[in-house]
């Protein structure tokens, strides 16, 4: 008889996301011992190998991809549940994961969560900085709730709402000398000295690609944490920076820097929230993405709701 409670079920998606039995575990919250133990029971239970495991991590047999499709479901039923009996069931609480890129998890997201999790103090968010693309395959594979990405990532077969407009921009010191020009390719810069962001950041990663397409990589002289770093480095003179228009403008106010447009198409995005099926989340995170759509899509005069599925990447 087929016997997995919860905690096997979550376990195994974390693992099948983390392609690591022992990064699955830390995420599960479980000692590596007691998740091995775990994994192994249920390849006993079912009698067939759910991984297949190698030197550099694991990967789903078909029977695993069964599973781990099945444990999505169940875990996303259980969430809803618990989202439907939470104004029942006290100290009951929700949970939202959220995957976002560099732009949305710096500028916009702290007002916003912040505001909705005052109003909701029965629901958790687990929020992490990702890849564009990296968040729209979560999503797709049901290992995330939401997804917040840069619409220049192929969107098709998920259902999105509007965010935010971002702008990235270079960062130069206050005397820094253009001819004249109001704006400049990004193509005239990459011979020059950059400030960069940590590794692992994914606006860092983004711009790295256009660097390669653009014939080179960037030239980092520093990596920082942080946009507010970043401009301070360039008013110093140590390298240029790119960084949202938003940040630049904010650190404009007290440092001897300035802002320049970047004229490549790329530099202007619209990030995007994106779902699996809206229709199948809980009642909570619905909640959610209202509240992050509905204030932006007045503002911008974007109207919210579904109805971009087939957004093609750019």
């Amino acid at each position: 008889m087929m016997r997995f409670d919860l905690t096997d079920l979550r376990l195994f998606a974390h693992v099948i996301e983390a392609e690591s039995i022992t990064h699955g575990a830390e995420r599960a919250n479980l000692a590596l011992a007691s998740a091995s133990a775990r994994i192994r029971g249920m390849e006993e239970t079912l009698g067939v190998p759910l991984l297949e495991r190698g030197r550099r991590g694991v990967r789903p047999t078909a029977a695993g991809q069964a599973l781990a499709y099945h444990a999505r479901v169940v875990l996303q039923q259980v969430e809803q549940m618990r989202g439907e009996l939470g104004k029942y069931a006290c100290g009951l609480k929700g949970s939202i994961r959220v995957l976002t890129n560099t732009a949305a998890l710096t500028e916009f997201l702290p007002e916003a969560l912040a505001s909705y999790l005052a109003a909701n103090p029965n629901i958790n968010i687990d929020l992490e900085e990702r890849l564009s693309y990296e968040i729209v395959q979560s999503v797709a594979g049901g290992t995330a709730d939401v997804g917040i990405v840069a619409d220049t990532v192929d969107l098709a077969g998920l259902e999105t709402f509007p965010f935010r407009v971002d702008r990235l921009v270079l960062v130069v010191p206050a005397d820094f000398h253009l001819d004249g020009q109001e704006g400049i390719a990004f193509s005239e810069t990459i011979d020059r000295e950059f400030v960069g962001l940590s590794a692992g950041s994914a606006l860092q990663d983004y711009l790295g690609e256009h660097a390669l397409r653009a014939g080179q990589p960037l030239k980092i002289r520093v990596r920082v944490r942080g946009f507010e770093a970043v401009c301070r480095m360039v008013e110093h003179g140590v390298g240029l920076g790119i960084v949202p228009e938003t940040a630049a403008e904010r650190c404009g106010r007290t440092m001897a820097i300035r802002k320049v447009h970047l004229l490549d198409a790329w530099a202007l995005r619209h990030l995007t929230i994106c779902v699996r099926r809206f229709g199948a989340l809980p009642t909570y995170t619905q909640a959610l993405i209202q509240h992050l759509s509905n204030p932006p899509a007045a503002a911008e005069g974007v109207p919210a709701g579904r109805g971009r599925d087939d957004r093609e990447a750019v």
